[in-house]
């Protein structure tokens, strides 16, 4: 099989790039810098959302699948700096070229990955192939709105409409998931500044497998895979959750209904 790469990305705001575009005194702290770029942003757009180059990646979180089982991790370790969680985001897709399969992923992790490995000096030749090295790249690439070497699953099911698209967190519990468990993107600087990156990492690995699982339940709508199919493939997230360490997977069985 090809193997399937599921990702999703935790992100912060950039302090240290806003100091560079902003001069802010030394004397501001990290938590009034950001709030100060809040305020501008909200005055200007009605929202808090930093354009996405200004967003520095806190955790990135994959499921892989491939012929010898399901692995659900977050890339790196608690002390690991940003250049080397992307790099070895990009490392796992120079290796394998993988389906890449996100929620949203093109309209913000992907477009944060882009500009951080560049502020970072990070390479990922696979990644931006697009034919001039491997001429299957050039009808198929992980860059192309409507190519499927990345499926954006989001974009992808509600017809590249804006409008119609649907929160993860919905869609998985209508689909019999959990969704979920009890953080969602807005709390991830509070709970960054608190020195607990270790909750932002889990709850990163959870909506990695609400998004598999919705993919699955995809793969079974568009016929690529049989009812039996499916529900062997959902027994084995199950099991394989099973055996894994920590109070996020416990949670998350429980409430998998």
């Amino acid at each position: 099989m090809i193997p399937v790469l599921v990702f999703d990305i935790e992100t912060i705001p950039d302090v240290s790039g806003l100091r560079v575009l902003h001069e802010h005194p030394a004397s501001m702290t990290d938590a009034e810098v950001a709030a100060a770029a809040f305020a501008a942003r909200r005055e200007k757009t009605g929202t808090d959302f930093l354009q996405h180059h200004l967003h520095r990646v806190a955790a990135i979180s994959c499921v892989f699948r491939d012929d010898d089982g399901f692995r659900v991790k977050s890339l790196g370790s608690l002390d690991d700096a940003e250049p080397k969680l992307i790099q070895d985001f990009f490392r796992v897709i120079d290796k394998y070229t993988p389906q890449l399969i996100s929620w949203n992923g093109g309209g913000f992790d992907l477009p944060v990955l882009h500009y951080r490995a560049m502020i970072s000096g990070v390479a990922a030749a696979r990644y931006w192939e697009m034919g001039d090295e491997d001429r299957d790249f050039k009808w198929n690439n992980y860059l192309s709105r409507y190519h499927t070497r990345h499926m954006d699953l989001m974009d992808l099911l509600a017809l590249y409409t804006g409008r119609a698209n649907a929160p993860l967190d919905d869609l998985a519990k209508l689909c019999g998931f959990p969704g979920k468990m009890g953080v969602d993107g807005s709390q991830v600087w509070n709970l960054f500044q608190e020195g607990r990156l270790k909750e932002i990492r889990d709850y990163c690995e959870t909506d990695v497998v609400n998004t598999y699982l919705v993919y699955c339940r995809f793969q079974l709508m568009r016929g690529m895979i049989t009812l039996a199919e499916y529900e062997e493939e959902v027994s084995l997230v199950r099991k394989a959750l099973s055996v894994l360490d920590g109070a996020h997977w416990k949670e998350y069985l429980s409430a998998w209904r």
